[in-house]
């Protein structure tokens, strides 16, 4: 039986309070009645989640919690007292994170990424938002362009710190995010390097061309929806262009580049036009043509 995940246990007996499940080692836990169904009969195996109730006894249940021991959860405060904070983690037994497994006070109502863990000295399950002490040191041995999936941690004064793959510390600059961004955002990120001692500086565009490509491609349809003229140049402020594009200056001009090569766009000091309203972008084109 494995304390923390789903388990597939065999139904020995019903008692008025639910259904006694084998859990190995001539030990038997309770499966609440209100988890039972009027086609279980013993001898039927049942998928459950194993895990202490609010009398710290095994209990096992047919509840999706919203993490495992072992994962990363983004979850919310129940409610707090003198020992530690309690999160929903979708099962009637809120999570247990102590004093001493908070980087700082956790209050009711805010939300947290916290590590699920079964505690060495009680053997229950808690949490802690310490995360980092849970991430590995080793070097992905990645390069650049590698797509990974990632949620983002905190924020700092460089950036965001992101969480890799559930296991390597990553990190997204401040001045290369032109969409928002925010603590607890599960997303699709880039590898832009792997540093030394493991660590990871992400992006959240492709590199290369495709960026740009993706957005010629959107532009030529907001010139398009605009009635053929943004004003917008290769003089714009870059910030006025993140603002309005969400994009680097450097992507924008690399795409209106492109679109004037194609000969879809007229450039003019303060604005760029359409030569046809009826323009189409053709995208990347093939080597050689």
């Amino acid at each position: 039986m494995n304390i923390g995940h789903f388990n597939r246990l065999r139904i020995v007996s019903f008692t008025d309070h639910g259904a006694l499940l084998d859990a190995g080692d001539r030990q038997q836990i309770l499966m609440p009645k209100k988890y039972t169904l009027p086609s279980m009969h013993p001898g039927d195996e049942v998928e459950v989640f194993v895990y202490y109730d609010q009398s710290n006894r095994l209990v096992a249940t047919t509840e999706q919690p919203l993490a495992r021991v072992g994962e990363f959860a983004y979850l919310r405060v129940s409610w707090t007292n003198r020992y530690g904070a309690f999160l929903d983690w979708g099962l009637m037994k809120d999570l247990f994170v102590p004093f001493g497994e908070q980087h700082h006070r956790l209050e009711a109502g805010h939300r947290c990424w916290v590590y699920i863990y079964i505690d060495d000295r009680t053997q229950r399950i808690v949490g802690t938002t310490k995360i980092d002490r849970y991430l590995s040191d080793a070097v992905p041995d990645w390069l650049p362009g590698h797509e990974v999936d990632a949620f983002v941690w905190k924020q700092t004064e460089l950036g965001f710190k992101l969480v890799v793959e559930n296991q390597y510390e990553g990190l997204i600059y401040r001045n290369e995010i032109f969409s928002p961004v925010r603590v607890g955002d599960r997303l699709r990120a880039v590898v832009k390097q792997v540093r030394p001692d493991g660590k990871l500086d992400l992006m959240l565009q492709h590199m290369g061309m495709k960026p740009v490509y993706d957005f010629a491609a959107r532009l030529l349809t907001e010139l398009q929806e605009a009635g053929g003229m943004l004003p917008f140049s290769d003089h714009s402020d870059p910030d006025d262009v993140t603002e309005r594009f969400r994009v680097s200056k450097k992507v924008f001009k690399k795409a209106v580049g492109q679109l004037y090569k194609d000969r879809l766009i007229v450039i003019e000091p303060d604005c760029i036009r359409l030569c046809s309203t009826k323009s189409t972008f053709p995208g990347r084109r093939k080597r050689g043509k």
